[in-house]
């Protein structure tokens, strides 16, 4: 008997209070969160292929790995590369397998994953992906990791929501980004590049504040500098106040790749809280290595405005 099925698995749907969210198996993805019925994050069809990452689970690693290949241990190792045009190996590798739903209710679900050890990575992990719902705090997320091998794992961690406000084009949106320092300049988006590049935000184009819309500026760049203590991201239409916000205790994301969705349509920012910058399994930079035996979790929140 033939089964057919959708890309993205069947749908979990959440409530809780003003609160709506469905969350896709496939990628652990993040496809829909509202309040009161207006869109806090780019909502995703379900028979749809997700374009650009949009609400991913990036593991285990975030952002880029220059030209796919990197050194661990003293072993040099290729994972594949699939951003041709800039011949990178593009957040991790389990963005297109299907999650189990180990558990699940009106408010929350949790979704595990096993990464087996592969050519590129031989690395088995045990993942997971907790999704809880809060009628007054919204959406909170952790995703873990535990290396379920015998030898030391090479690890990072973010995930790619894009905050709107309720699909407003973002030239007329607020962006806050409290972030001191960038990864590179303006015509330098979307691909590593050295640590020393890093430089001071404020005056930059690069500079997103509660000063002036964002109107045509464009960013897909790695910020730091991010306070010690909890920080957020804030998407904000000023003509209604509708809006996003992502919080971050400020312990286990030093880095924020923020990107302006031009693959979207610019209808929502991609705000991503990461362990480490881009290229760190060549730059060691933010990299965390895994004992066998050992976890890292990451949490943080959205929620509507």
């Amino acid at each position: 008997m033939t089964t057919s099925f959708g890309p993205n698995g069947t749908p979990v749907e959440l409530s809780a209070g003003p609160y709506r969210a469905t969350v896709f198996p496939v990628g652990a993805t993040l496809a829909a969160l509202t309040r009161d019925g207006r869109h806090v994050v780019l909502p995703l069809a379900e028979d749809t292929v997700p374009h650009a990452y949009t609400g991913k689970v990036l593991m285990p690693w975030p952002n880029r790995i220059t030209g796919g290949r990197y050194s661990f241990e003293g072993t040099d190792y290729q994972v594949p590369v699939n951003e041709p045009e800039t011949a990178m190996a593009l957040h991790g590798l389990v963005c297109w397998d299907e999650w189990e739903v180990a558990d699940s209710a009106q408010d929350r679900v949790v979704l595990k994953h096993r990464l087996m050890g592969q050519p590129g990575y031989p690395f088995p992990l045990e993942l997971e992906a907790v999704y809880t719902l809060d009628a007054d705090t919204g959406l909170s997320v952790e995703l873990a990791a535990r290396n379920a091998g015998t030898s030391a794992a090479p690890y990072g961690v973010s995930t790619h929501p894009y905050l709107t406000a309720d699909l407003v084009p973002v030239d007329r949106c607020v962006l806050e980004v409290p972030a001191a320092r960038v990864l590179g300049t303006v015509d330098q988006p979307g691909r590593p590049l050295d640590l020393s590049e890093l430089q001071d935000v404020a005056g930059s184009p690069l500079e997103f504040t509660s000063d002036e819309p964002i109107g045509s500026r464009t960013a897909d760049h790695a910020y730091a500098g991010l306070p010690d203590g909890e920080w957020q991201v804030r998407l904000t239409d000023p003509e209604t106040g509708i809006g996003s916000v992502l919080s971050e205790d400020g312990k286990s994301a030093p880095w924020l790749q923020i990107y302006s969705g031009e693959q979207m349509g610019r209808l929502g920012v991609a705000a991503e809280p990461m362990t480490c910058p881009p290229d760190a399994f060549n730059s060691g930079e933010g990299l965390i290595v895994l004992a066998p035996g050992e976890e890292h979790r990451l949490g943080f929140r959205i929620a509507g405005i």
